[in-house]
């Protein structure tokens, strides 16, 4: 008797790492919901994913950035008889102000879309996991979260906590067979710089600080599947994220302005 695929869920699976994480895993041979906001992309991708690697994928157009969103995917699942193998929080934005100067509406989404919605899935879906004794969990944090804080940058707090949410969350599952992921990505080539504005800045960087995401996402699935609690894909971001750690605040407050994107 053939033993059923298992099922996998990636949020913001619309392009960028998420769509590669789609790709990945259904040429691991997963079954697929792939959520964002976009669901012409979805479909497309959803599609091609079907038919290349004969499984079965699933589309959700939700807004994860909604209060109510966990409720309407979880709802889905129940619709689809699923229970979720591999979740994958990669969902993500950064804001375009600096923070007294931007209205609270969009911070609250931030905040909705990368703490809220990240962490109410995440509880929804364990104890499935811990039940069967078998899950994967990788959530996308950021290099941001290692290095020094941004000014007015929201993202950075916002990403520390997935960070550190996800180890202490792996402390607690792994005894029960459950391992969890933050993905720290340095500057990856996607769409994320174009829909956040920064292209132009993006740009300017040194060509040795980007990765493809077919990279990074690879160096994640290694991670998580070894378990390991952190995955800083990249030898540059590596080093680097051991240049950082021990700097010192001063240091540290320096950088966070010297680099600041809103000047």
């Amino acid at each position: 008797m053939t033993a059923p695929r298992r099922k996998a869920l990636i949020t913001g699976a619309s392009a960028g790492i998420g769509a590669t994480f789609a790709r990945q895993l259904a040429a691991r041979g997963h079954d697929l919901l792939l959520v964002a906001r976009r669901r012409d992309r979805l479909q497309d991708l959803a599609n091609e994913l079907a038919r290349q690697h004969q499984v079965q994928c699933e589309v959700l157009s939700v807004d994860l950035a909604s209060p109510g969103a966990t409720a309407t995917v979880m709802a889905h699942l129940d619709r689809l008889g699923w229970r979720i193998d591999f979740l994958v929080n990669n969902a993500g934005l950064s804001g375009h102000s600096k923070f007294a100067a931007s209205p609270w509406a969009p911070l609250a989404g931030e905040i909705q879309l990368m703490m809220s919605t990240l962490t109410e899935l995440t509880h929804a879906i364990a104890p499935g996991m811990i039940e069967r004794r078998w899950g994967r969990i990788i959530n996308v944090s950021s290099l941001a979260a290692l290095s020094p804080p941004g000014e007015s940058l929201l993202y950075s707090a916002i990403k520390s906590y997935v960070l550190v949410l996800s180890q202490s969350l792996d402390m607690e599952f792994k005894p029960h067979g459950v391992h969890v992921t933050a993905l720290c990505p340095g500057f990856t080539h996607s769409e994320f710089h174009d829909v956040m504005g920064t292209r132009n800045t993006a740009n300017r960087l040194p060509r040795v600080l980007w990765q493809q995401p077919e990279d990074v996402v690879e160096e994640a699935i290694a991670a998580v599947t070894k378990g390991k609690p952190v995955c800083v894909p990249g030898r540059v971001n590596k080093f680097l994220t051991i240049v950082m750690r021990p700097m010192p605040l001063w240091m540290s407050y320096l950088m966070g302005r010297t680099f600041n994107p809103f000047k």
